[in-house]
């Protein structure tokens, strides 16, 4: 059975060190790890059977309802069981977690990146609607309405989070967070121990970005 590390197009314009040391890490423990830089909006061929492990909510809900045949598991999942990883200690640092659209529906995911942010001794102080009540954090309305609305919608939706500092796991969600005002903190940066960078912020040259990066893969 083979498995795979898909670490999304997010991930792999914003962070790529990140991207390259989980596969290396998930290489090492659980190898043999194979990495996949196609992007899941593009047809790939998988093998029935595959485990795809990945870092992206997006890919997530596409590995599942695109390829029946394979698994689809987020690192966070992996993480949470298996014990090679070295968690950093946030002394108790208070925080709100903004749960993405595409896993709405997926307790598994919820559960397991607050498992993670209690092992990393991070407070969790939550938001009225999270988990399977979450709601868009503005992106997915790019394409759609004019971008100060979408800034707008990404304000509300960051006002919602009782905390300054919001834990995302998706990398558009820093986007959003830091739009809204509020301090984004990527679940991958927390588990290295390093601050979140914002990158390209701006709705419309972000997904530029990211269009880029799925014609090329």
């Amino acid at each position: 059975m083979t498995t795979i590390f898909a670490p999304g197009c997010a991930l792999a314009i914003e962070n790529p060190w990140a991207a390259e040391r989980i596969v290396a890490l998930l290489d090492e423990h659980m190898g043999p790890i194979q990495r996949l830089d196609t992007c899941c909006r593009n047809s790939t061929e998988l093998q029935p059977g595959t485990t795809v492990i990945n870092v992206c909510a997006g890919c997530d809900k596409r590995y599942r309802e695109n390829y029946p045949d394979c698994t689809t598991v987020s690192l966070w999942e992996i993480l949470d069981k298996e014990e090679f990883w070295d968690f950093p200690d946030h002394k108790g640092a208070s925080m709100s977690v903004l749960d993405p659209c595409p896993v709405r529906t997926e307790s598994r995911v919820h559960d397991a990146v607050r498992s993670l942010l209690v092992k990393m001794n991070i407070e969790v102080r939550e938001a009225e609607k999270i988990r399977n009540k979450s709601i868009c954090c503005g992106d997915s309305a790019w394409g759609v309405l004019p971008t100060d609305k979408i800034i707008r919608k990404m304000k509300q939706r960051a006002d919602q989070m009782p905390e300054e500092e919001v834990v995302v796991y998706c990398v558009s969600c820093i986007k959003s967070i830091h739009n809204g005002g509020k301090i984004p903190r990527h679940l991958v940066d927390l588990l290295f121990g390093n601050p979140t960078t914002i990158g390209t912020c701006d709705p419309d040259l972000w997904h530029g970005e990211l269009e880029a990066y799925v014609n090329a893969h």
